[in-house]
């Protein structure tokens, strides 16, 4: 558990942050947040001198593990070069075109520095690209910290949105309407009274930020022809799933290609990054050639193409997705003996090297599923893990994500960490 040093650093932050930390997931850590001094391969070692086995990798961008040698070697020998010119790399030339080749062959790509700008400039290329206002999201998908977004269902899945956060003008939700994930239903009604409104539907093919919900058969292409039938954009947020499911994300993964992909997390080997691709004709209404407007001083910056290029060409061999999906496969088997054999009301949902358990009874397939959980029993396991050197998301509604670096030994270790978990859960 978090000692001393993290103790008397998170009471200096909480006068320095809101809340002591400077995104909301850091403080789901209880009592109070590990602080980290280190990172090897699948291991963080804090400042308490804990070594921990990491499933949480940053919540995704670490595919290759903490400090791969071949990124590293790509960052040193960018950074010895200089790190911000504000002008075209060369790096930017040859990590645009390795990320067309598995998502828009012949397409085009702007970069940007997070996930919210690539959804938020995805959505503003949609809405001028198609001359409409509305989108459609799906209650319980996350894409950023942006306005549009920020929104969860009301009364009804085909109302107009409400804003979840403070700060959001109603007059902006009301252009968000908000669905059912996995209900095909539910888009059909928002598209029978908006469809000649609609700019775009944006959809996590994979539900990564509501746990890990897989899309049911049928659905994801359902969503592709819905926005045929009406004119609007499918826009696929792939910040989670995009080169974790594999070369070609989740877009490869279930057979079903959007209009853009927006990119994040694994494509910039642990830097900020952030991607909007697509097809020329869409994307060249971006400025400068366009009239949507987007700009960013760090836009496409070298250190993070250098980090890009260099986790894409290891991943590009292949073993890294063996060896993540071999360890994610033992977990996933290992946690669902477990619950078997100590009678626990829970799921598993699994897709390739991501997976989460549910505490609850029956199937999860849904956001709103997903929240019957009970997340008391998930922050227990949570703790218990953290005790025994295991670190998974604090958050019942984040993925566990396994790496190259989850060799069989670290697995081992980590499912006798399992099995004692489970087994003080079952005394308490």
């Amino acid at each position: 558990m978090p000692g001393e040093r993290s103790r008397s650093l998170y009471e200096e932050a909480l006068g320095l942050f809101p809340g002591g930390v400077n995104s909301p997931v850091r403080a789901a850590v209880k009592p109070y947040p590990f602080y980290v001094s280190r990172a090897e391969g699948p291991y963080i070692y804090t400042v308490d001198g804990e070594r921990l086995i990491d499933y949480v990798l940053a919540y995704g961008p670490l595919f290759l593990g903490h400090r791969h040698p071949r990124v590293l070697e790509a960052v040193r020998e960018q950074l010895e070069k200089g790190w911000l010119y504000g002008t075209p790399t060369e790096l930017e030339v040859a990590l645009a075109k390795k990320i067309l080749r598995y998502y828009h062959p012949g397409g085009m790509v702007r970069f940007v520095n997070t996930g919210t700008e690539a959804t938020m400039t995805a959505i503003r290329l949609a809405r001028g690209y198609t001359g409409r206002k509305y989108i459609v999201k799906f209650n319980g998908c996350y894409h950023g910290a942006h306005d549009s977004v920020l929104v969860g269902a009301g009364s009804a899945a085909a109302e107009y949105g409400v804003p979840t956060s403070l700060g959001v003008p109603e007059e902006v939700a009301r252009l968000t309407l908000v669905a059912r994930y996995n209900d095909l239903e539910s888009v059909e009604r928002i598209m029978r009274q908006y469809g000649d409104q609609v700019a775009a539907i944006i959809v996590e093919p994979v539900a990564g930020n509501a746990g890990v919900i897989p899309p049911k058969p049928g659905f994801l292409k359902g969503l592709r022809e819905l926005a045929d039938r009406y004119g609007a954009l499918l826009i696929m947020d792939e910040v989670i799933t995009g080169f974790r499911l594999g070369l070609g994300g989740a877009q490869e993964y279930y057979g079903v290609r959007g209009d853009l992909t927006t990119l994040g997390k694994i494509v910039g080997g642990g830097f900020p990054i952030g991607v909007v691709a697509g097809p020329r004709e869409i994307m060249e209404k971006l400025t400068p050639s366009g009239r949507v407007f987007n700009a960013g001083t760090f836009n496409a910056h070298p250190v993070t193409m250098a980090a890009g290029l260099a986790t894409i060409e290891v991943l590009e061999t292949g073993e890294p997705y063996r060896v993540a999906r071999e360890a994610a496969s033992r977990l996933v088997k290992a946690l669902e003996d477990l619950i078997s054999r100590y009678s626990v009301k829970a799921t598993v949902n699994h897709v390739e090297n991501m997976f989460q358990v549910f505490f609850v009874d029956g199937d999860v397939s849904s956001p709103e599923d997903a929240a019957r959980s009970n997340r008391e029993l998930y922050a227990r396991l949570h703790e218990e893990l953290l005790r025994r050197g295991v670190f998974i998301a604090p958050s019942q509604m984040e993925a566990v994500f396994t790496s190259a670096a989850h060799t069989r030994e670290v697995v081992d270790e980590t499912i006798e960490a399992l099995e004692e978990a489970f087994k003080r859960l079952g005394e308490q």
